[in-house]
């Protein structure tokens, strides 16, 4: 990827951003909920008068028109500043970092999880095609992507929280015990998806030309498999492995409720629940970024990993 062709990305991307900052804007202040209803809510404790209500508001600039109070927002955004967060009483940019680890971390757990697993599995599925362990794995990743994140979590929850008590049941803190269920269930899914495609890519090249030139030169199978055939079929993969890093970056939401993982989408969900606009919008705009720079990565390593890629861009 040239320095041109890098720019012109980067900026596709700040346009995407305020595209997706503005969209979600306009949602959000569709949504039903008074925002400074919902600050008082938490203080029952406190009797507030209407013009008392109306200070509140006017101090939050939320007696502007629509469009001021988007120009407002981002102006600050340029800045760095997302707003408050009146769910949990600190600043947005704050909440974003305390709960980023606790997704990167059920994300790299669970992608590297179903790389161990794929990978060998699709491989081996090539390579004894047609056979019986072949149509095994097949019906095995069949029913794995059929089934939900949700109902394989609670079947998990089920089977090791409750009947077996090897591990907790209720979440809420990043530890070792609790990653485990949560890493199962995505890692488990995602698997059963890559074990099909990298089977279906290592049987692409099995039956390119160049791998019957190998044989016809005299080289060993197992030379054609792991030294020519392994490093072209592996290079479509990174693409999917990037995408579905983004999607699980940008917060598993479903399963991070269903175990109460403290990562970006239970905060989402919570902050939808509690009419936190300002958390809201920061949550979106933060995984849209996220989401558009790893595939900005992807897109730059595959150019680096396949020349003809490369040569073309020059």
């Amino acid at each position: 990827m040239s320095n041109k062709q890098l720019a012109y990305r980067i900026g596709e991307i700040v346009l995407v951003l305020l595209g997706i900052s503005f969209i979600t804007f306009c949602l959000v202040m569709l949504a039903p909920g008074d925002p400074v209803r919902q600050m008082i809510a938490g203080n029952e404790d406190i009797m507030v008068s209407q013009a008392e209500i109306e200070a509140l508001r006017h101090e939050l600039g939320l007696d502007k028109p629509f469009f001021f109070q988007y120009l407002d927002w981002l102006g600050r955004a340029l800045q760095g500043n997302l707003g408050f967060s009146y769910m949990v009483k600190k600043p947005v940019v704050d909440e974003l970092m305390h709960s980023l680890p606790a997704t990167i971390l059920l994300a790299g757990a669970s992608a590297i999880f179903m790389l161990i697993v794929s990978v060998p599995l699709g491989i081996y599925s090539a390579v004894k095609r047609n056979g019986f362990l072949d149509y095994f794995v097949r019906g095995l990743t069949f029913v794995g992507v059929s089934i939900p994140n949700f109902w394989m979590g609670l079947m998990l929850l089920w089977i090791f929280g409750l009947k077996l008590r090897l591990l907790p049941i209720v979440g809420g803190r990043v530890s070792l015990e609790n990653l485990i269920l949560p890493t199962l269930t995505l890692g488990i899914v995602m698997a059963a998806k890559y074990t099909r495609q990298v089977r279906t890519a290592v049987l692409e090249e099995l039956n390119q030309d160049y791998v019957a030139g190998a044989r016809a030169r005299g080289m060993s199978e197992s030379h054609i498999l792991w030294k020519e055939v392994l490093p072209n079929a592996m290079l479509p993969l990174i693409t999917l492995l990037g995408l579905s890093f983004g999607n699980l970056l940008g917060g598993a939401a479903v399963v991070e409720i269903v175990f109460s993982w403290p990562g970006l989408g239970y905060l989402a969900v919570q902050s939808i629940i509690y009419r936190d606009f300002q958390l809201v919008q920061g949550i979106v705009l933060w995984i849209a970024l996220m989401y558009m720079v790893i595939n900005l990565v992807v897109d730059y390593s595959y150019t680096r990993l396949d020349p003809r890629l490369r040569k073309a861009g020059r």
